[in-house]
C-alpha cells in the first residue's frame, strides 16, 4: 500500500482525484469509453487486472462499461450514498481505488453495468 503522498506524485491530477478521492469524470471524456481494442484493463494505481475487452459493451452512459470483472475477488463493492443517491461503489480489492459503480441493468448473461472510469483504468493492448 502506498501513501496518499506516493499516490499524488505518481497519478495525474485527474487520476488522483478520481482514484483516491472517489471523484468521477465526466461522461464522454475519459479516453476509454469509446475504446474497442482488444485487450486488458488494469487499475491505475496497482496494476490489478480488472476487466477484458470481451466484457466491454457500449452502455451509452459516456464511461467504459463491462458486463463483469475478469475475476470477482479483484474488485470489490460498498454502499455508496453520496450525492443523495443509493449506488454500489466498486473498488480495486487489492489498493481501493475507487473504480466506479456497478449498476443492475446490463446485458445477460449478468445483468450487470460496471460502469467506470477511464481515470482509474490503464489499457493494456493485446498482442
Amino acid at each position: 500500500m502506498k501513501t496518499d503522498e506516493e499516490y499524488r506524485r505518481e497519478l495525474t491530477r485527474e487520476q488522483y482525484l478520481v482514484a483516491r478521492k472517489k471523484g468521477t469524470e465526466p461522461a464522454f471524456s475519459g479516453k476509454y469509453w469509446n475504446n474497442h481494442e482488444e485487450g486488458l484493463y488494469r487499475c491505475v494505481c496497482c496494476g490489478n487486472p480488472l476487466f477484458e475487452s470481451d466484457t466491454k459493451y457500449e452502455s451509452g452512459t459516456g464511461w467504459p462499461s463491462f458486463s463483469a470483472p475478469i475475476a470477482q475477488d479483484n474488485v470489490k463493492t460498498e454502499a455508496d450514498d453520496s450525492y443523495g443517491m443509493t449506488r454500489v461503489e466498486v473498488m480495486c480489492s487489492q489498493c481501493d481505488a475507487h473504480l466506479g459503480h456497478v449498476f443492475e441493468d446490463g446485458p445477460k448473461p449478468t445483468g450487470l453495468r460496471y460502469c467506470m472510469n477511464s481515470a482509474s483504468l490503464n489499457f493494456e493492448k493485446k498482442t
